[in-house]
């Protein structure tokens, strides 16, 4: 299995922006589809942002227009871009792709005033 390792979380104001990335242990230009998804405290693992190997991309309702998810194969990572952050958007941030058997740590975002 390919290790993810997600970064780039933190505590930011509403309205503010943050970049996460996922980066892979190895190269990722053949993994078909790589997904961003969220976990909050009461509710079930969302995915957030989706992006495949022909770059088509998905987004859940409640982020498009604020969330780009992006993935660069020649640095094996998989971006998220995060902008006017809610505190709704509060979550464990994690990254995954189909095959693997667990979920990696994580990273954590508190958007809070």
């Amino acid at each position: 299995q390919v290790q993810l390792v997600e970064s780039g979380g933190g505590l930011v104001q509403p309205g503010g922006s943050l970049r996460l990335s996922c980066a892979a242990s190895g190269s990722i230009f053949n993994i078909y589809f790589m997904g961003w998804y969220r976990q909050t405290p009461g509710k079930q693992r969302e995915l957030v942002a989706s992006i495949t190997s022909d770059s088509r991309t998905n987004y859940a309702d409640s982020v498009k227009g604020r969330f780009t998810i992006a993935r660069d194969n020649a640095k094996n990572t998989v971006f998220l871009q995060m902008s006017t952050l809610k505190p709704e958007d509060t979550a464990v941030y994690y990254c995954d792709t189909p095959g693997r058997t667990s979920w990696g740590q994580g990273t954590q975002v508190t958007v809070s005033s």
